[in-house]
């Protein structure tokens, strides 16, 4: 990437600025590379660089060294490659806002009435002998008036600067607001780097290309890069191609990393091939439209489209020919008011002001015709006049009273003060809206929640807490429907438990102080191991004195978690007994491994596979019905005199186990929730959960909720299954096959991102109902941008959602909890309230 100068927009590759000469790699090169996948990629790299080590090479780093950290250098690959930063879409100036707000027709009608009122004030007919001629009628009107008649104009004028000032600053202020929001996180997103064979930390916007980073389980990858070195690493990259299963990286499969996906097992070090607007998050940037460089890319649009829509697929095809006829349509109107068309209360108020409008000019025309006629009458017919020449500018005077008569009518017709009755209700519901955790970005989506009828939600994080935590335990052969207090478990086997899942988990994952005073506890590392710490920490233990006493370097073998395998185990050498090994894993794996169980008094006794069937029967299924996922925790001792074991024969290590206990998980429902639901039931609107868990998850998840009753026929359906029924042969999305599934669809599991925006598009343009159904819409990743696009509002969440989503969205949740969608929809609809006391009034 060339300079971020006016001159060179971002984006214009490297060979313009002949920076090639200082690096074996051009920006042009690194990015060709990282358009392609798996195989392909590591073909490419054998071929042309032998290695990741000779890209290393030719980037003029040292994989284990890392950068020198030496000014001019860091500065030489800033010009050649560019930052680490994408430049914010370049909010509209106030001068720019105020003009959009201008354009409202309301305003418009005033403008006019105000300015025709003001020219006639000061228009004063010459005097003449008026008695010769007759006189009119049409009031009398005192010396006083007549000098007066400038305030009805200048009066309406001043009411039009207020409304459009109020409006303007409202959305120069939120927007502001924004932008802080947006730094403030960014500045504190930092990675771990290594410069001059140290490992430090550095804010993301810092990073350039050829930095060795080192990232860990939980990390954000801020930049592109190819992997050195790996252990077990699994990346979650549905932020980008919406794809829900994890991706497993090695330098033999695929190597590649991208920006704006999450690490979710394992750790590594990767060397950045590729910064800000020209990693993978800035091309899906630049697609949506979302950064400065906006225009110059319009221009250039057909050659980026072809360039990067093949690259990722991070918007499915009907989703990226959506968005480019949204671009198109952009630029056909030139005044780009905001991005949707007319909100529904604007809508209405528009259509209502020109029909008052049309009334006063009917009325006043009216008035103007009758004064005339009468004048007429009256003065040549009953009077006996006739038209001389000397009174042709008297009668025209009068003719021209008569018109501003017609026109005080008009502009008294017209109501001066509704934008500004809107416009202040809307700017103090937003202000509230705020202290209930709305940031709003466009002002019109806070009316437009009032008339909300149906809610798209998440169900991680914006219906759940997005943590998970032991809620139910079997443990010495009793079955706990809440967490039990420790001294009713026997001492014995509350220290095998609590030693077992200290020690056979991820030193990376757990749980920190919580980050705002009065929150919760801050977990970090894997979501499962981070509630079976909580358990540990619930029975009264502590797990870190453990982890002090036996560091990893004392593990003697450990096998990670995988899908196949489905279990972790940890292998510690034990003076007294020889080898002990912890295991957990899905307790339908584990059980089938296990030969004996603790009893009530810590003792091992036998378990057969009859006591397993009955176990399966009273506690696994019980538990599993209520979208709880368990997982059990066993352990095994190999005794000394029996020698060492072959630990690369798995089938043979892992069997024999003892069960210690087994404990149901899930992802709470927010207490809150469910009445926030029954609340927007009651007014009217119909919640939808749409999810990519598993169905019978989500169908406990959504029973919890409230989302659905078991009385009800309402649909659960998986993604799949929605798509059967809602497409053609040629797998064409058919609105009237639509209409059939969504009245009755309540939730929507295993769905991808695509999924998410059928659906929302499909509610949107059904015409089944009187009215048209208006649809919020919730939405955390990348891929969720078309669908928060589309909603008439789009909710991002201000904690887990990515950039791209907020950039997306209308109203931002700054506490990623649905009752602030249903404390929206109170001051959407306290709005409506407002405006019609004012128009009785």
């Amino acid at each position: 990437m060339a300079n971020n100068t006016a001159d060179h927009p971002p984006g214009n590759s490297v060979a313009e600025g002949n920076h090639d000469g200082d690096f074996g790699l051009s920006m042009d090169d690194l990015k060709s590379l990282m358009e392609l996948r798996s195989a392909e990629a590591v073909n490419k790299i054998k071929e042309k660089y032998g290695d990741v080590q000779g890209i290393c090479r030719r980037l003029k780093t040292s994989p284990n060294e890392g950068l020198s950290g030496n000014p001019v250098d860091l500065e030489k690959r800033h010009t050649a490659f560019g930052k680490n930063f994408i430049p914010p879409k370049k909010s509209k100036t106030f001068l720019q806002l105020v003009w959009e707000a201008l354009q409202d027709v309301t305003l418009i009608i005033l403008e006019i009435a105000a300015i025709i009122s003001l020219c006639l004030s000061f228009y004063h007919p010459p005097g003449g002998n008026a008695e010769a001629c007759g006189q009119a009628s049409g009031g009398v009107e005192d010396e006083g008036e007549s000098q007066a008649g400038w305030i009805e104009g200048a009066a309406i004028l001043f009411s039009v600067i207020i409304v459009v000032l109020v409006t303007a600053f409202n959305d120069w202020s939120k927007e502001k607001q924004f932008r802080g929001l947006q730094s403030r996180i960014e500045k504190e997103q930092k990675i771990k780097v290594g410069r001059q064979g140290q490992v430090i930390e550095i804010p993301v916007a810092e990073i350039v290309v050829g930095d060795i980073a080192h990232i860990y389980y939980g990390d954000l990858l801020p930049a592109d890069g190819i992997l050195i070195h790996g252990n077990d690493l699994k990346l979650d990259e549905s932020s980008l191609t919406g794809e829900s299963d994890q991706v497993r990286k090695s330098l033999e499969k695929d190597p590649m990393l991208l920006s704006g996906t999450h690490v979710m097992e394992g750790s590594g070090t990767m060397v950045v091939s590729a910064v800000g607007l020209n990693s993978q998050t800035g091309i899906i940037f630049t697609l949506l439209g979302n950064t400065e460089h906006d225009e110059e890319k319009r221009v250039k649009k057909t050659k980026t489209q072809d360039g990067v829509a093949l690259e990722i697929q991070p918007l499915k095809s009907e989703e990226a020919a959506e968005l480019e006829e949204k671009e198109e349509v952009k630029q056909v109107k030139k005044v780009n008011v905001t991005k949707k068309e007319k909100s529904v209360l604007q809508g209405k108020l528009t259509r209502l002001a020109v029909q008052i409008g049309k009334a006063g000019l009917f009325m006043s025309t009216l008035t103007v015709i009758i004064l005339i006629i009468y004048f007429a009458i009256d003065t040549f017919g009953i009077q006996g006049r006739t038209w001389v020449a000397e009174c042709t500018p008297i009668y025209i005077q009068y003719f021209v009273k008569f018109f501003i008569i017609g026109v005080t009518v008009l502009v008294v017709a017209v109501p001066e003060g509704l934008p500004l009755a809107v416009t202040i209700s809307l700017a103090y519901s937003v202000k509230k809206m705020m202290k209930d955790n709305n940031l709003v970005r466009h002002l019109d989506a806070c009316e437009t929640m009032g008339n909300a009828t149906a809610i798209c939600s998440d169900k991680t994080g914006t219906l759940t807490m997005n943590r998970m935590t032991v809620v139910q335990a079997f443990i010495g052969e009793s079955h706990y429907k809440k967490v039990p207090e420790p001294d009713v478990i026997d001492p014995k086997t509350l220290d095998m438990l609590v030693n077992s899942i200290s020690i056979n988990s991820a030193y990376t994952s757990k749980i920190q102080a919580p980050q705002t005073e009065g929150g919760l506890p801050h977990h970090v590392g894997n979501k499962t191991e981070c509630a079976l710490l909580g358990f540990v920490l619930e029975l009264k233990r502590e797990y870190e004195p453990i982890r002090t006493e036996i560091p990893q370097e004392k593990f003697h073998k450990v096998y990670t978690f995988n899908s196949s395998r489905k279990s972790m185990s940890t292998v510690l050498k034990n003076l007294d007994v020889g080898f002990r090994m912890y295991s957990k894993g899905a307790s339908e794996i584990i059980l089938r491994k296990c030969s004996h169980i603790l009893n009530a008094q810590g003792q091992p006794r036998i378990f057969k596979s009859k006591d397993r069937d009955e176990m399966v029967r009273k506690v696994i299924e019980p538990m599993a019905c209520e979208g709880l996922r368990t997982i059990c925790v066993a352990y095994r001792d190999f005794p000394t005199e029996a020698g060492e074991p072959n630990w690369d024969n798995e089938n043979d290590i892992l069997t024999d186990l003892t069960c210690i206990a087994v404990v149901g998980i899930e992802d709470p429902v927010r207490p809150e929730v469910p009445e926030a639901i029954t609340k927007c039931q009651r007014a009217g609107i119909t919640v939808r959960m749409v999810t990519g868990d598993n169905i019978n998850t989500a169908r406990a998840i959504a029973t919890k909720c409230g989302i659905m009753q078991p009385t009800e026929d309402f649909l659960c359906l998986e993604g799949k299954e929605f798509n059967c029924q809602i497409r053609n042969e040629k797998g064409e999305v058919e609105q009237e096959r639509l209409d059939k599934v969504w009245p009755k669809l309540r939730v929507l599991a295993r769905s991808s991102p695509t999924d998410k925006h059928t659906l929302v598009k499909g509610i949107i343009d059904s015409t089944v109902g009187e009215t048209r159904q208006v649809v919020a819409v919730t939405g955390d990743g990348t891929n969720d941008g078309p669908a928060l696009k589309k909603a008439d509002v789009g909710f991002a969440m201000g904690i887990a959602g990515t950039d791209v989503a907020k950039e997306a969205s209308d109203i931002i949740l700054t506490d990623d909890n649905f009752t602030s969608i249903v404390k929206a929809v109170m001051w959407g609809r306290n709005v409506y309230d407002s405006i019609s006391k004012f128009l009785q009034f």
